[in-house]
């Protein structure tokens, strides 16, 4: 898409503003949120028994509302799922996300209404915000190399229902994409087509297809998760003998999924992509999207503008943004379909607004972190 600089630059400006506000100031802008789901809440039967119309304060929500993991949820999202919308949702589901890692074993269906995937355009914030920070406006005149996974891999038969489900990526992409200043090749639907398969060959064939239809085209930015970012370079060179960086000269990749985008991964995704290619670092969950690096210090700032953020530490549980530098806990967010969700990630305050996530709830998650942090010569830094 080719813009007009100065119109680039106002429709950068208007997009990203909400976040920036927010972040400048994170109390009010999260009292604002809170105030924003209740209403929502208080239309469910689980808001109804939880007294959600009856909340007016931060401490009447968490009187209200006791912090929740998906086991707890579980059996109001099977209601969900068998059409029962109320329970949990105060409108109906446009898809259902299913999460690449599993609970217990068993992998997560979460729905994604309406409100929910207007927020995560937010996804495209890192995106956004290296092009005003930049001045490469150039970008939206190139493509978007879309590695994101399937939109449906497989049926649920629930009642007499029968749900489609995906991967809350691929559900983004299929919905939001014709919204977003850069095109993505391949088209979500042309990697749906491919089929739902889990295998080498399935990614083989998916891969394949990126190839194809990216290889004549000018790829700016590379969007998705980081550990497929790596497998796509590595199946080019052994299917066509080139690397990325021999075939585009890529401005901006924005990832996710794992921790240590830009300290442990870093140094191969440039030798794979380039040495130019900046790395910016998205932090979201099949849940939603939660943060996103907002300039070269290696870390993510909240959204602070459309979710609830608190954190379980050792001292008790706390906001996001009042967590001091160098403490860490377990993250609890309140979106437009779960309040008060421990999600199972550990965070780390490194210096607010700037945080990271380290790895999910376990005891040996710090260990590890410190151990990636000396061997990738990082020591925390930013």
């Amino acid at each position: 898409m080719n813009l007009d600089p100065e119109m680039a630059k106002q429709m950068l400006e208007l997009l990203l503003s909400p976040w920036h506000e927010a972040v400048a100031k994170p109390a009010e802008a999260q009292a604002a949120v809170l105030q924003r789901l209740l209403p929502d809440y208080a239309r469910t039967e689980d808001g109804a028994a939880h007294g959600a119309n009856k909340v007016s304060s931060l401490e009447d929500y968490r009187r209200a509302y006791p912090v929740r993991r998906y086991e707890d949820y579980k059996p109001l999202i099977e209601r969900v799922m068998a059409g029962e919308t109320s329970a949990l949702l105060c409108e109906e589901p446009i898809g259902w996300a299913i999460t690449r890692g599993t609970t217990k074993g068993e992998s997560k269906f979460i729905p994604m209404t309406p409100t929910d995937m207007r927020q995560r355009i937010s996804a495209g914030r890192a995106m956004m915000n290296f092009v005003a920070s930049t001045q490469r406006f150039d970008l939206f005149a190139g493509v978007n190399l879309n590695l994101n996974f399937p939109a449906v891999v497989g049926t649920l038969q629930v009642g007499e229902r029968q749900i489609e489900y995906g991967y809350s990526s691929g559900i983004y992409t299929k919905h939001v994409s014709a919204f977003t200043p850069i095109r993505s090749a391949p088209t979500q639907d042309e990697i749906d087509a491919l089929g739902g398969g889990k295998s080498i060959k399935d990614w083989d064939k998916r891969f394949e297809l990126a190839y194809e239809k990216c290889k004549d085209q000018n790829v700016t930015l590379v969007g998705g998760v980081c550990p497929t970012a790596l497998r796509f370079a590595h199946y080019l060179r052994q299917a066509h003998k080139a690397y990325p960086k021999d075939l585009w000269k890529t401005q901006v990749m924005t990832l996710g999924s794992v921790p240590g985008i830009n300290t442990k991964y870093a140094p191969s995704l440039r030798a794979l992509y380039g040495q130019p290619v900046a790395i910016r670092e998205i932090y979201g969950a099949t849940e939603g999207m939660f943060g996103q690096q907002m300039d070269e210090q290696r870390a993510w700032v909240p959204n602070y503008d459309l979710f609830f953020f608190e954190v379980q530490t050792r001292a008790g549980i706390k906001l996001l943004h009042e967590m001091r530098p160098g403490e860490m806990g377990g993250l609890v967010v309140s979106t437009p379909v779960l309040p008060r969700y421990r999600i199972g990630d550990l965070i780390l305050a490194v210096k607010p607004p700037y945080f990271r996530c380290i790895g999910r709830e376990e005891w040996w998650t710090p260990l590890k972190y410190i151990w990636d942090e000396l061997s990738s010569f990082n020591f925390g830094e930013l």
